[in-house]
């Protein structure tokens, strides 16, 4: 009886997890360059006195899908995606170095690069990039960043940085509670000259609502069923009690 209240309960939690999860993947359908989060689990056999028939659910690993999501035209400026593999390389408050595929960017007023995605600040192969005032900002397929001041006596392009760039190996990487990747042994990746940027437009979500809808209508009846045998666990024991009862 407890092994079959254990199985159940550890059925059902994990289920819930699996619940939360597929919630927040579709909370971030429209989110600028989301990678939808996966959960893995794996069954592990009960040992005990007589066979091992039973299982209880154990967490495996928890990763994301780094599927490329869509692109859409925006013809803005400041928007670049990534086509194919590859991040954006950007610093944090504290100096650590993060990757992102969030391609909105904008010029705060001190003139730096950043994201709109929290206050993190697009990282140049050089440092920080820095915009002047009143002039008007392209970035070239290969990250460079130029600038054309709003002045008709200077026709001169003036390349201010270069984006950083990378790909390192999907596995090195995870998210944190940021939404931001890093890699998981706290390096910072090296450049990569072959990742290319799309001018004026944004990567879009890669959470396949049809799928996450369907998982959930899935998890819900798991759920259920790790209930009802938990109920039938209960019957069980009361009926068990009642027998015990009547045969003293």
């Amino acid at each position: 009886m407890d092994r079959l209240i254990y199985t159940a309960m550890t059925g059902a939690i994990h289920t819930m997890t699996q619940q939360t999860t597929t919630a927040h993947n579709l909370a971030n359908v429209s989110t600028t360059g989301y990678r939808a989060d996966v959960d893995s689990f794996r069954a592990v056999p009960v040992y005990g006195d007589g066979l091992p028939t039973r299982a209880f659910v154990l967490d495996s690993t928890t990763g994301s899908d780094f599927t490329p999501g869509p692109i859409h035209r925006t013809g803005r400026d400041l928007d670049v995606a990534i086509q194919g593999s590859g991040w954006i390389a950007v610093q944090l408050e504290n100096g650590e170095e993060a990757y992102t595929r969030h391609g909105n960017l904008q010029v705060n007023p001190n003139g730096l690069l950043i994201t709109t995605q929290g206050t993190a600040t697009v990282k140049g192969e050089g440092g920080t990039i820095s915009l002047p005032p009143d002039s008007r900002v392209a970035i070239g397929k290969d990250g460079t960043v130029s600038m054309i001041p709003n002045d008709p006596r200077v026709t001169a392009v003036i390349v201010v940085g270069r984006i950083k760039l990378v790909n390192p190996p999907p596995e090195q990487l995870k998210k944190g509670l940021d939404g931001l990747f890093r890699l998981k042994e706290g390096k910072e990746a090296p450049i990569d000259p072959n990742v290319v940027l799309v001018e004026g437009a944004l990567e879009g979500s890669n959470v396949n609502v049809v799928h996450e809808m369907v998982n959930m209508i899935s998890l819900a009846r798991q759920f259920d069923m790790q209930m009802k045998i938990l109920d039938s666990a209960q019957q069980n024991s009361q009926r068990a009690s009642e027998f015990m009862v009547y045969s003293g």
